[in-house]
């Protein structure tokens, strides 16, 4: 019987990178509208955060959940309908 990995063990530095793709198209469309991470925890009328659309901005790989929450909210507060393949590079195209 082979043991299962522990969910709680820390990551290594390699796992941690793999789920960090840098910095994101969400980033310049902020800049665009003019528009800053608050002003989307405002649009949202879901439970986002501004460490949320902060990790969306950076890179960090979100949930497809989360990005959702990040991409409705970018929607509301700009006017526009953008999709997850516009503010995400990491997200599977199909």
């Amino acid at each position: 019987m082979t043991a299962e990995p522990d969910e709680r063990a820390p990551r290594t530095e390699e796992q941690a990178s793999e789920r960090n793709h840098g910095p994101q198209p969400i980033g310049a469309l902020l800049e665009r509208h003019g528009l800053k991470p608050a002003r989307l925890v405002e649009a949202s009328g879901e439970q986002l955060t501004h460490k949320m659309v902060a990790r969306a901005v950076k890179g960090r790989e979100l949930t497809a959940n989360v990005r959702g929450k990040v991409l409705r909210a970018l929607n509301a507060a700009s006017g526009e309908s953008y999709t997850e393949r516009d503010l995400f590079t990491y997200v599977q195209r199909s």
